[in-house]
């Protein structure tokens, strides 16, 4: 197997994973896009407040001099689809550590847009997702993507990723920021492909190439077979000479960033005070809906026997009132510790936080979702239900 290319001079600086620890902050809910291989995953519920991710990083770090950290915004969604939630953590970050590093990572919907004003925050290195250059490749790979609030077919939304990507990384280079292009290889989807995502991100400017081997996942809608040749080989054989090749900074095996995850996992539970979960669904079966479009929400809590079950469904406030329709909402919602919808405005999300329910963004079945807050056994303690008429 051919050895890694050597990174540029330039890059070198950033990429220095042996001495440094890298800290994953998770305050990124909204989940920009999902592959055909790829299941529900759980630990989309799981994200911090920029106040409890700063409480984090602080026991993260110690003692441990500000130059040997590095900050890795990543998820468990995409830190450009919030950007003030993205903005305001560096801000929290800085302030207590002016030196550290940061970095993120992201689909790069957005990067242009807010190129300046991450490296105005002092975001030095980024790594983007890019697993095709043409929407044929894409709708091989990806089952839905968002790239914005209007509803698109996936063709129209891998349009809007390449051009979005195709836009980002020089921007990103301009303003000085390091950008390495991470691609995951997929048997018999873009494999081959692999050339022309080296030779046109190596266009734009981005700094290097990572190749990430695919990996089957627990409950993934489809899984690949394993071709005869060896993927990251003939991948490697096949990226210009001149296009670096180096090992992803910002993930491990898991799929999450850094290596230090303690606390990330943080759900919010139910107490005496809030016993309640509320559903943003439009059957009953999945957390389906924007919760700017639900007209009524599914409250979910233990019975007697503990088991979890639909309690009651509420009605939500009317739209057109601003603010207010939110604070309306956190006092409806006062014995709820948690709502799940599948999108929900950052304004929303800040007004229900402040008012002590966790907004949670993810999509996929409901029981197994709500069962994760109540800590219920893998076996399932749920009675079921849907919403009455």
């Amino acid at each position: 197997m051919p050895p890694l290319h050597q990174s540029p001079p330039g890059l070198h600086t950033i990429l220095r994973p042996d001495d440094t620890l890298i800290v994953q902050l998770p305050v990124a809910p909204q989940v920009t896009a999902k592959t055909r291989f790829s299941s529900i995953s759980p630990h989309r519920l799981s994200f911090l407040a920029p106040e409890e991710a700063l409480a984090m990083l602080v026991d993260a770090i110690g003692k441990r001099p500000e130059e040997t950290v590095r900050v890795a915004i990543t998820g468990p969604g995409d830190p450009l689809a919030v950007p003030d939630t993205l903005l305001q953590t560096i801000n929290l970050v800085r302030d207590r550590y002016p030196r550290l590093r940061i970095s993120l990572k992201t689909l790069g919907c957005g990067a242009r847009r807010f190129a300046a004003d991450l490296a105005r925050a002092g975001v030095d290195y980024v790594e983007m997702v890019v697993n095709g250059v043409t929407g044929e490749i894409l709708e091989k790979i990806y089952a839905w993507i968002r790239p914005g609030l209007k509803t698109m077919t996936l063709q129209e939304a891998a349009y809007v990723l390449i051009t979005e990507q195709k836009h980002g990384i020089p921007a990103l280079k301009y303003q000085g920021i390091g950008v390495v292009v991470v691609t995951t290889l997929y048997p018999g989807c873009n494999v081959h492909h692999v050339n022309r995502i080296a030779a046109a991100v190596q266009e734009l400017g981005a700094d290097a190439l990572a190749l990430v081997p695919y990996r089957a996942e627990p409950d993934g809608e489809v899984v690949l077979e394993p071709g005869e040749v060896d993927p990251l080989e003939h991948a490697r054989w096949s990226v210009p000479p001149a296009m670096p090749i180096v090992s992803p900074l910002l993930a491990d095996d898991d799929g999450y960033a850094g290596n230090y995850r303690q606390g990330a996992a943080r759900l919010p539970r139910p107490s005496l005070l809030r016993p309640l979960v509320a559903v943003a669904s439009s059957g009953g079966l999945d957390v389906d809906l924007h919760l700017g479009r639900a007209e009524r929400l599914l409250i979910y809590g233990c019975r007697e026997d503990g088991l979890v079950c639909l309690r009651e469904t509420r009605p939500a406030p009317q739209p057109g009132s601003g603010r207010q329709r939110w604070q309306d909402l956190s006092d409806l919602l006062s014995d709820c510790c948690a709502l799940l919808t599948v999108q929900a405005g950052e304004t929303p999300r800040r007004v229900l936080q402040e008012n002590g329910v966790r907004v949670m963004l993810t999509d996929g079945q409901i029981e197994p979702l709500v069962e994760q807050i109540f800590g219920g056994d893998k076996g399932g303690r749920s009675a079921g239900g849907k919403p009455p008429r």
